[in-house]
């Protein structure tokens, strides 16, 4: 059972580490080697910690409500997005967690659906489509259910950890993967985002990191390095998204990599030992 606490100043650390997730600062290099070192100390510490950030920050009968409202056709006003915003970016930082330091490398089932649902939403009604918000304004009401939330959070404070070397083997995987994809001259909306989500994932890991010892230059050197990608990513997936949504371009036509992109994805997998 999960039960390391961490004080308010180390979790407002990450939300600041959250919220810059997607500034692209040009002026951020790499080190010249990436250094894979960890401990399952390091493990126990960042889940516990994403696992915090979540709990502190997520409010089931506010969320539901703020779906609730938004497919009543009554538009949430700026401060209610900025929170259904927040509350969701919580979600993905511990979905990316599971993901990293669960011996499976997997987010439960129901917590991955509602994390995936809170996004779609988001997407729907961003772009103004009232069946899409619909749609997913339903399946959360049963997802935001109160004896699904309590399973949730039960099964998220009894999950077994990684091992060092399989968490170690788990980013080289990803990293593997990253390099197979990226080797296409054009990838699909599908490609695209399975980028993004091991660039997430990585970066994740190295806000929560600098979030517990903000000393560790590297960690926040690499966090800095990998944002700039994500952000580059972010709002490139958000144009294919709306294109896909306007039926101006399908999410599956392979299109090419931007430069900018791929140079950095290029310089990350040569710094990323192998």
């Amino acid at each position: 059972m999960i039960e390391k606490r961490f004080a308010p100043e180390v979790t407002q650390r990450l939300f600041t580490a959250v919220e810059e997730d997607d500034y692209v600062d040009a002026q951020v290099s790499l080190p010249p080697v990436i250094d894979l070192h960890c401990t399952s100390e390091i493990i126990q510490s960042n889940y516990a910690l994403c696992l915090q950030f979540w709990e502190e920050g997520v409010q089931r009968r506010d969320l539901l409500d703020l779906t609730l409202k938004q497919a009543s056709g009554v538009e949430l006003s700026a401060a209610e997005r900025l929170q259904y915003k927040y509350m969701r970016a919580r979600y993905k930082h511990l979905r990316f967690a599971q993901r990293l330091y669960l011996q499976k490398h997997q987010a439960g089932f129901l917590f991955g659906k509602t994390t995936v649902y809170l996004g779609r939403f988001q997407d729907g009604f961003r772009n103004q489509k009232k069946d899409v918000i619909t749609f997913y304004a339903r399946l959360l009401r049963v997802y935001l259910s109160s004896p699904i939330w309590g399973l949730v959070r039960y099964r998220l404070r009894h999950s077994r950890l990684a091992s060092v070397d399989n968490f170690v083997a788990c980013r080289q995987a990803q990293m593997q993967a990253l390099k197979t994809i990226i080797a296409k001259p054009k990838l699909t909306g599908r490609e695209f985002h399975d980028v993004r989500k091991i660039i997430s994932q990585q970066v994740s890991y190295y806000d929560t990191l600098r979030s517990i010892d903000p000393e560790n230059r590297e960690a926040r050197q690499v966090s800095r390095f990998l944002a700039a990608i994500n952000g580059l990513m972010g709002d490139k997936h958000d144009e294919m998204v709306a294109d896909d949504m306007e039926n101006r371009l399908a999410y599956a036509t392979p299109v090419a990599l931007d430069e900018d992109i791929r140079q950095r994805l290029e310089l990350l997998l040569a710094r990323f030992p192998l």
